[in-house]
């Protein structure tokens, strides 16, 4: 199956990067390269791009659709949170942006055995954003405890009916494992009142979401990624970040507010004594959002936020 993907606020992304032609661009989240197409064509010879990406199919994707581009484009197979060690490994001390696209794929969404989704019926519950992990959303199904599953469901789907769906999901696995998608969403439906199942959307999204999040430790890796990556910033230099649900971008929001004005003084302190600096300033007070024109064109961009830093001159 073809790697296929529909870049989100492609035009406000490249537009935010600033990009300079001779400069050093990295993409942690590669996919189907779609942004990282429209930065290398802006590169000159002495530019250069760096993508990175966890997932098998996005990387050989990323190869086919960059080739053109020659020598100042290197691939690396790795999690983002990797990134200061693949940009050494390479020779790379700085960069002049970075992007992170934190979305689910569109291949990965729409591909029945990498088990992403709860419209496949027959689906296996996989759900591994690296293959080569062996832990699977079925180990996560069958094996967390009542408390562990209500945590998580609560926590990352933010549905008011974890625990009981919890419970349901513990229950029904006594009888036999639970494996696809059809078992899990028949569990999940009988677990949510019918007049609530009866508006909005598929009543098991909030728990796949949950799942994902935990299985591939979505939010910890984007904790421990954002510090880093100002850092590995030039003077002047970008990160822009899309997110697409309301717990990445707090984090984001946060991360990027923390770094602007790090002093932890008392408000009262004429004079800052920690001695805490900015690292930049946070260029977009409020995120970019999705044109009427690209939610008309492409309904997953629907909850997508750009949030962009930029790093300071240092003295």
């Amino acid at each position: 199956m073809e790697f296929k993907h529909k870049s989100v606020l492609l035009e406000e992304t490249i537009e935010q990067l600033h990009i300079k032609p001779d400069g050093i661009y990295v993409d942690g989240t590669l996919g189907g390269a779609g942004h990282a197409f429209h930065v290398c064509e802006r590169l000159s010879e002495k530019g250069r791009f760096i993508g990175i990406d966890q997932d098998e199919a996005a990387i050989a994707t990323g190869k086919e659709r960059l080739a053109q581009f020659g020598e100042k484009v290197t691939i690396v197979r790795s999690n983002y949170v990797n990134m200061p060690q693949v940009l050494h490994q390479l020779g790379i001390q700085h960069v002049d942006g970075i992007l992170l696209d934190l979305g689910v794929s569109s291949y990965q969404l729409d591909n029945a055995k990498r088990g992403f989704t709860y419209r496949e019926e027959d689906a296996l519950l996989d759900m591994r954003m690296d293959q080569r992990q062996e832990m699977t959303a079925r180990d996560i199904i069958n094996g967390y405890s009542e408390q562990e599953l209500y945590r998580i469901i609560r926590d990352y789907g933010e549905d008011k009916f974890a625990k009981n769906i919890a419970k349901h999901i513990v229950r029904k696995r006594e009888e036999a494992p639970i494996e696809t998608a059809g078992q899990l969403n028949e569990i999940i439906r009988a677990a949510i009142p019918a007049k609530v199942r009866a508006v909005g959307g598929h009543p098991a999204k909030r728990t796949y979401q949950a799942i994902r999040i935990e299985l591939n430790r979505e939010l910890e890796v984007l904790k421990e990624s954002l510090d880093q990556m100002i850092d590995l910033l030039n003077d002047e230099g970008r990160l822009c970040i899309i997110t697409f649900h309301s717990l990445e971008d707090r984090i984001v929001k946060s991360s990027f507010k923390k770094n602007e004005n790090p002093c932890i003084c008392p408000p009262g302190f004429p004079v800052c004594m920690c001695n805490k600096e900015s690292k930049g300033r946070v260029v977009t007070r409020k995120p970019i959002i999705p044109s009427k024109e690209e939610l008309e064109e492409n309904s997953r961009s629907k909850s997508s936020k750009l949030r962009v830093f930029e790093r300071k001159k240092k003295m």
